[in-house]
């Protein structure tokens, strides 16, 4: 999955994993099945009422709709999913990380038709792998991507930080925070560390200690470092 970065209307940054071409080809190929599967079973059901096609087309028509609108109205009653999507766990998102308007999701679907039915999904996958960023023409126009939410789990990504077998803890008080806490304040030291954002570390480091109630000595790396191994410690040995 390659990541892409996004911009939030408040200028936070946002690291996103773009769908892959075979996930979403995957989906596509779900939601095509369960759309003709739909339009075989409701025409036979209509074949054996002994319905004529042109005294009834009409009828036809309108249950068929469903059918042809089913890319468009589950994206946008589904927040950006549909069948296909939900089971690769792929979702449809605006640039900026939010949630698409309608008029988004329209204007994607409506031009399905020269980047994925016309082409047989030739020149989206080809735009796809060309942007970089999951988007095909109908995504470039509505100004929306595709992105996966499946997450790449690994020992970085938890609150486990290797501690020496002699390691002296440094803070109890960090018994007060939870895992889900400890784990918040890790990823967003992390992270700061790695972008070199200074600021959120320095309030990072007030919000920790005033939490704790103590008055810490040491720098804000420092100590944001020894909350997280001193609460490795006192997890791992109660």
């Amino acid at each position: 999955m390659k990541e892409f970065q996004i911009e939030t209307a408040q200028n936070v940054a946002i690291i996103q994993n773009a769908a892959n071409i075979m996930d979403r080809m995957w989906a596509y190929l779900i939601d095509s099945f369960i759309i003709y599967f739909y339009l075989f079973a409701t025409i036979l059901l209509l074949v054996l009422l002994e319905l004529d096609f042109r005294d009834s087309w009409a009828i036809y028509l309108l249950v068929s709709l469903p059918a042809f609108l089913y890319y468009v109205l589950l994206e946008t009653f589904w927040n950006g999913q549909t069948v296909g999507k939900n089971l690769m766990k792929i979702r449809v998102v605006k640039l900026d990380g939010s949630k698409p308007t309608f008029a988004n999701y329209l204007v994607r679907w409506l031009l399905r038709i020269i980047d994925v039915v016309l082409t047989s999904g030739g020149l989206a996958a080809l735009v796809i792998l060309l942007k970089g960023n999951g988007q095909r023409i109908g995504d470039i126009a509505a100004q929306t991507t595709v992105i996966s939410e499946k997450r790449k789990v690994s020992i970085k990504d938890t609150i486990i930080r290797d501690i020496e077998p002699d390691y002296v803890p440094t803070y109890s008080q960090v018994t007060l925070f939870k895992d889900s806490e400890i784990q918040t304040i890790k990823n967003l030291f992390d992270e700061a560390k790695r972008n070199g954002n200074h600021n959120v570390i320095l309030k990072l480091f007030i919000k920790v200690k005033d939490i704790m109630e103590i008055e810490p000595e040491e720098q804000p790396i420092a100590f944001l470092d020894t909350v997280i191994k001193d609460y490795n410690y006192y997890t791992q040995n109660m």
